[in-house]
């Protein structure tokens, strides 16, 4: 079974920045469109970013500006750089294959990313 593996999250003040990887098989992580999505308390799972195979990225409004997604495919790793963290950052970020959010896909497990005011 093909698994993704998110890393990088913690607890950081608004302001500051966190980097998180996701970390897969090659023939999945370096071929495939990846996205990072979030989920926060009580609200649904959103796109937050995503990455084509060459390259090509999309982010949400809110993100756009603070947030880079790239990809190493030398280390079939995906990244989300994530600066100027607001606290409406807060929540379990997830990567997953494929462009399109009800694109099917492997999703990993998550991660939490918490920012305090």
């Amino acid at each position: 079974q093909v698994q993704l593996v998110e890393s990088g999250g913690g607890l950081v003040q608004a302001g500051g920045s966190l980097r998180l990887s996701c970390a897969g098989p090659g023939s999945i992580v370096s071929i495939n469109p990846m996205g990072w999505y979030r989920q926060a308390p009580g609200k649904q799972r959103e796109l937050v970013a995503r990455i084509r195979g060459a390259g090509t990225t999309n982010y949400a409004d809110s993100v756009k500006g603070r947030f880079t997604i790239s990809r190493d495919n030398a280390k079939n790793t995906v990244y989300l750089q994530m600066n100027s963290l607001k606290p409406e950052d807060t929540g379990v970020y997830y990567c997953k294959t494929g462009w399109g959010p009800q694109d099917y896909g492997v999703w990993g497990q998550g991660t939490q990313v918490t920012v305090s005011s």
